[in-house]
């Protein structure tokens, strides 16, 4: 095993954390000069927005745009801060977690932000400490286990399972301590032995393999049905989405064929994911812990969406949705533009076995008479806090 100071972790971890805040005050007090055709598009410097970051590195999503539509990134390292920068009329499509797209869409006004399509499907793993438990079992019980941002993806998946373990997180009384802090501080604590395992995704998760020793115990996507569960969405404020039926058609085109690239080549891709770290932040992680990371993480545009539903419940279940009833049926865009218009609406085929889930596409023409919607169940779940 390959080992490095965590301080370089540390240091790439801080060199791109300064970046973003750096770029988060200039987008937030540039808004007075911001064109009518601009696209503002919001996500992270992480394996699983392999889509928004290939295609902005190589310009495919420029090439499907109209000449006189400009497209302005904003690069965020947390959830919470997209959903904020959304309700500020700062975006208009973003790519994030399951969480802050239901958070987002519960507490936005009328439920105007929505999930246009799937970007990516696991790319997480539990990897515990080198000197934890044997190298093929681990007892969560005593133990001290760390996740990102509380309520994220990887907090809710950690937790739930706890749960299922038949234990319980010590601030509920029980016996397992969680941490949630950032991926560079678990990191930190992780080669000082601080803690005894950590939930987290790429390329953090390769990270702790690869260059600490760390044992990567499963990869999520072991726990649930058929192996896949949705990690990244793409989200957009439907106003913008119905005064802008064109673009985002053609966003979802370029969005489509962006991942169908990045299949055909997922080498290739960590190039880029590298390339885009090096360029924006000054630093590179490990080929091989990209290279690994990138084949951990599953590239597709379904929204699998009985997952994100699932998510809901655990989140609920773990006490992080509010007391309030509210319909999720609609989370998933249902387009009600003019019947000139014709959008692309990405989306998972149920009842389709095949496994080219890249490929599962709707096209949605003459809108007044086709209306189409993406889950016609009453699906209830508490308000996100």
């Amino acid at each position: 095993m390959k080992k490095r100071p965590a301080t370089v972790a540390s240091s790439v971890a801080a060199a791109i954390a300064i970046a973003i805040v750096a770029a988060l005050f200039v987008a937030g007090n540039n808004n007075d000069i911001l064109q009518d055709k601009t696209i503002r598009l919001g996500y992270f410097p992480v394996v699983g927005h392999a889509i928004p970051i290939v295609g902005m590195e190589r310009g495919i999503f420029g090439e499907y745009m109209p000449s006189d539509v400009r497209i302005k990134t904003m690069i965020f390292d947390s959830g919470p801060q997209v959903v904020e920068s959304m309700f500020a009329g700062s975006l208009d499509l973003a790519y994030v977690g399951p969480g802050p797209a239901i958070n987002a869409f519960l507490n936005s006004e009328d439920g105007s932000i929505r999930v246009l399509s799937g970007a990516a499907s696991g790319g997480t793993s539990f990897v515990m400490h080198p000197s934890a438990d044997s190298l093929h079992s681990f007892d969560f019980a005593h133990k001290k286990i760390a996740a990102p941002q509380i309520g994220n993806t990887q907090d809710v998946s950690l937790r739930h399972y706890i749960v299922e373990q038949g234990l319980q997180t010590t601030d509920k009384g029980g016996t397992v301590t969680v941490y949630n802090i950032p991926n560079p501080d678990i990191v930190t604590l992780f080669v000082k032995g601080e803690i005894d395992g950590a939930w987290v995704s790429e390329p953090w998760a390769t990270m702790l393999v690869e260059e600490y020793d760390g044992v990567r115990l499963f990869q999520e996507e072991e726990l649930w049905p058929n192996g896949e569960f949705a990690t990244v969405l793409l989200i957009a404020d439907t106003n913008y989405v119905s005064e802008n039926p064109a673009l985002i058609s053609k966003w979802l085109d370029a969005h489509q064929n962006i991942a169908q690239i990045i299949n055909l080549d997922k080498d290739a891709a960590g190039l880029e994911f590298n390339n885009f770290l090096s360029k924006h932040f000054g630093q590179q992680l490990d080929s091989d812990v990209v290279r690994i990371s990138v084949h951990n993480t599953k590239v597709t545009t379904s929204p699998l969406k009985d997952t994100v539903y699932e998510f809901a419940q655990r989140a609920d279940a773990l006490g992080y949705m509010g007391r309030g009833a509210y319909d999720l049926s609609e989370l998933f865009f249902e387009n009600n533009a003019t019947a000139t218009s014709t959008i692309i609406i990405i989306d998972d085929n149920d009842d389709d076995n095949d496994d080219d889930d890249d490929n599962d596409v709707m096209s949605v023409e003459d809108l007044s008479h086709n209306k189409m919607s993406l889950d016609e169940s009453d699906v209830y779940f508490k308000s996100v806090q």
